[in-house]
């Protein structure tokens, strides 16, 4: 039915009744009677209107504490579509309410910085990722502007001249931003972060890995490229000479293809493609293989001895073998003649520990943190004359975290050092 029939029959319905009962107690009492009357019941039905006015008025100063009252005649569909339009907002709120929680749990959950401000930069509102960044509170600093709280000059500039389509690089902390606004609306901005500090870090060591790769093979070839133009040039050359030559040749060439199957090592420890491969490792067996080794790299120089008082562990025997057999080899290079050292499996509080102790030429501590890193080398004139790739540690490193064990260095310079292994007890 048409809303308008539904709000004014009712009515003339009312007034029709009003004049219908002046009338008859006119007609019964007299005419002064029957007006009277008629006023009166006006009368009533103009107060009833204003007291639900009143009521109205009261909902409406207080529409979230106060109950909609009930109502009587064309009140009962006011109030009726008010109660629905509340209901329908209440739900509408809640549904808001809750895309909201969703949408500032999935900025929360950003590995890059969100913050909103309006467009004047007051700070609205940012995810942790974004406190973790620029320094900023959440609860603290919103509404505060947010120049007042990044003060960087380059940020500020970049501000100022409101060039927004290209990103802003700032050193926050120690670690490398990228940041950038981004407008929205008409009345808000995005500002976003991103951390590049470990994307940067990789691509530099990306880029000494292929420079330090270039220059360990660079004087291999050029020893060897220069002896074959030597022998091009002089075919005469005497015979003791040329097997000089084809004897540093051939040790030139085994140190590319060591240092090329070392990498290849690496990159497939560093795989993910390439997935641990565990079974039940004999210790005893593996490190009687290495003491054996051990020795005939030796030649009788050292003194070698192994101490095996530990269980068998769940792990890759292959790689194992080459961890601990670069930590062996490692302390025969590094050891002068008559130099002792020490190779030992043991059971822990903690766990199984690997450790190979030599009393070599040492380390000095500021070298110490840095030994596993790729062709990082503390004397590299000596490292060429021991024929290390400078990849050995870096290739301990990998194996143990992929054993879910730790290495650990201790070293005195002139005094010795202890590489030690420790696998957690399983």
């Amino acid at each position: 039915m048409n809303p308008q029939l539904l709000f004014w029959v009712p009515a003339a319905l009312r007034l029709t009744f009003v004049l219908l009962a002046a009338a008859v107690i006119g007609y019964f009492f007299g005419l002064t009677a029957g007006f009277a009357a008629g006023l009166l019941f006006l009368l009533v039905l103009v107060i009833v209107q204003l007291k639900y006015l009143y009521l109205l008025s009261g909902w409406l100063d207080h529409p979230d504490s106060e109950k909609l009252p009930d109502g009587w005649g064309a009140w009962t569909d006011v109030f009726s579509r008010l109660y629905r339009l509340r209901r329908d907002d209440e739900r509408n709120r809640k549904e808001l309410g809750e895309w909201l929680t969703r949408f500032r749990q999935a900025m929360s959950l950003l590995p890059d910085g969100v913050a909103i401000m309006d467009d004047v930069l007051f700070l609205e509102w940012c995810n942790p990722t974004a406190e973790k960044h620029l320094g900023l509170s959440n609860t603290r600093d919103k509404g505060m502007r947010v120049t007042n709280l990044i003060r960087d000059p380059a940020f500020i500039d970049y501000i100022i001249l409101g060039r927004y389509e290209q990103p802003l690089t700032l050193n926050v902390k120690d670690r490398k931003l990228v940041v950038q606004i981004i407008p929205f609306e008409n009345r808000r901005q995005i500002l976003v972060t991103h951390d590049v500090t470990d994307s940067e870090r990789i691509d530099m060591m990306r880029r000494d890995f292929i420079a330090n790769a270039s220059h360990e093979l660079r004087t291999p070839l050029t020893v060897i490229n220069g002896f074959l133009e030597i022998a091009q040039a002089q075919p005469d050359l005497e015979q003791s000479i040329r097997m000089s030559h084809l004897k540093l040749m051939i040790e030139q060439g085994q140190r590319m293809q060591n240092l090329i199957e070392d990498m290849l090592t690496l990159t497939r420890l560093e795989s993910i493609d390439y997935p641990l491969r565990t079974e039940q490792v004999n210790i005893r067996n593996l490190l009687d293989q290495l003491l054996r080794e051990a020795n005939a790299l030796s030649g009788g120089r050292h003194t070698i001895t192994l101490a095996v008082d530990g269980p068998n562990i769940e792990g890759n025997t292959d790689e194992l073998r080459s961890a601990f057999g670069n930590l062996v080899t490692n302390a025969i290079r590094y050891t002068p003649e008559g130099g002792h050292i020490h190779i030992k499996w043991q059971q822990t509080e903690k766990g199984p520990q690997f450790s190979v102790q030599d009393s070599g030429i040492g380390i000095r501590a500021e070298h110490i943190a840095r030994l596993t890193e790729r062709f990082y080398r503390v004397d590299k004139s000596r490292s060429r004359e021991t024929q290390g790739t400078g990849l050995g540690l870096a290739i301990v490193k990998h194996v143990l975290l992929r054993h879910k064990a730790t290495l650990v260095i201790e070293s005195e310079e002139g005094k010795g050092s202890t590489f030690s292994a420790f696998f957690r007890q399983s």
